[in-house]
């Protein structure tokens, strides 16, 4: 039977609206999964010149965007609700994406109706300029945007940098001049953390190590196939001294992992790195001299550069003593990472450091040293006499160096600077005034 065009659209509209709906109501499921379980979003290509162009298939990116803005917005009213006319403290930090683009974070920390402290990430803002003011003004926009009144802020949390933390001009203190109880607090895990690059960088040869860190990490773990490889030869060394009962058996031990590399914003990631290669340190030279053999081209010789510098007496001397006083910070690392820190604990935790690593420097050395000795013993370093003169530089440019001998040298010129230059930065980042 033949209808008018008018009643014929009427009723067809009713099922693509419903049909339509149930597909908006699927993308929104699977952006909020995809979203929750941080899995990148691959919808259909929606381009112009596409041939499988979808009509109203809301996979198009314009549409993922839309409904986690929408998500986004919802979020931040719940956490809007959740403070209501309560004091809260603001947490900033500074990032870059994958494209290299600034990035802010602005995190709300308040109590919450029940009476319990409650973290929130509340916005990621792409900032042109990092200058105080600049971020002075994008956080006002993002609080006044949500009615959160600057004059309730109680706190803030931000990095060390200058821009942050300047007495003056700093970001803090531009807060600090409209309210006058928004105190500033540096946080102490980042803080622990600078101390430990600053030493690093300090002392040439803690400085040249972690660049031959990097170097190596690099060629072992470059490729699936050298990954793979690794595994397989710490699996043959762990059941080589299983065999000779050199190693201890039992549930959870001797498990199979790699060389981790370090990060200067993730904390305790020296450390592992660094445990992780003592670990694995036979496997390594292993994989290295397989390369060196087996190799073509370039990678022989980055592979016999990368076992030279591994198998070098200064270099494992070296990675044991960062060792040693990453693994006396590390307890105090991961204490001033808890969510909520007592700041006096927090002082009595920097000073019993302290104490540890002095203790180190003032009387274990001895213990050190033939510490080392043994491993270079077990795994063939060549040691060089401690009575001879330290020599210093390569090629035809080595020569002695200020008549200084071995022992001199790797005891207070790498052990003892190393330790100092550690001290030194705890007493400048958690003195009376920074606390």
């Amino acid at each position: 039977m033949e209808q008018h065009i008018d009643t014929l659209i009427d009723n067809i509209t009713p099922k693509i609206i419903e049909r339509n709906r149930l597909k908006l109501k699927v993308s929104i499921v699977v952006v909020r999964w995809l979203t929750f379980q941080h899995c990148a979003f691959r919808g259909h290509d929606e381009s112009v010149g596409s041939l499988n162009r979808g009509n109203a298939s809301y996979t198009s990116h314009q549409i993922q965007q839309e409904i986690l803005s929408i998500y986004s917005d919802r979020i931040r009213d719940v956490i809007r609700n959740e403070i209501g006319d309560q004091k809260y403290c603001i947490i900033v930090d500074e990032t870059k994406d994958v494209s290299k683009r600034e990035q802010m974070t602005v995190v709300l920390r308040f109590v919450d109706k029940n009476g319990y402290i409650q973290e929130r990430l509340f916005y990621l803002i792409h900032v042109k300029e990092t200058n105080a003011l600049y971020l002075k003004g994008a956080i006002e926009k993002c609080l006044f945007a949500h009615k959160l009144n600057i004059e309730n802020i109680r706190g803030q949390g931000y990095d060390g940098a200058s821009n942050m933390h300047g007495e003056w001009s700093g970001l803090q203190a531009l807060f600090l001049s409209e309210c006058p109880y928004a105190y500033y607090v540096h946080c102490f895990a980042h803080r622990l953390q600078l101390a430990l690059i600053v030493a690093s960088r300090d002392v040439i040869s803690v400085y040249q190590f972690f660049s031959k860190l990097t170097f190596i990490v690099n060629i072992i773990i470059s490729s699936a196939k050298r990954h793979d490889q690794l595994q397989a030869a710490h699996l043959a060394e762990i059941e080589r001294l299983i065999e000779l009962e050199e190693l201890e058996t039992g549930k959870g031990l001797n498990q199979i992992g790699t060389i981790k590399r370090t990060g200067d914003t993730r904390w305790g990631s020296h450390l592992g790195s660094l445990n992780s290669l003592l670990n694995m340190y036979t496997a390594s030279c292993s994989l290295l001299h397989s390369v060196i053999k087996e190799g073509k081209g370039a990678k022989r010789g980055e592979a016999d550069k990368a076992y030279d510098y591994m198998t070098s007496f200064e270099f494992v001397l070296v990675l044991h003593i960062m060792i040693r006083i990453l693994g006396i910070t590390n307890d105090l690392c991961q204490a001033l990472q808890r969510k909520s820190q007592d700041i006096l604990n927090a002082i009595h935790l920097v000073s019993n450091t302290k104490i540890f690593i002095e203790k180190l420097r003032d009387d274990g050395w001895e213990n050190f040293l033939q510490h080392v000795l043994l491993f270079c013993n077990n795994h063939e370093i060549e040691v060089p006499n401690m009575e001879d003169h330290y020599i210093y530089g390569i090629g035809g440019f080595r020569q002695p160096k200020d008549h200084v001998t071995n022992l001199h040298y790797f005891r207070f010129n790498v052990f003892n600077a190393a330790i100092d230059s550690q001290l030194h930065e705890l007493d400048f980042r958690f003195n009376d005034e920074m606390i």
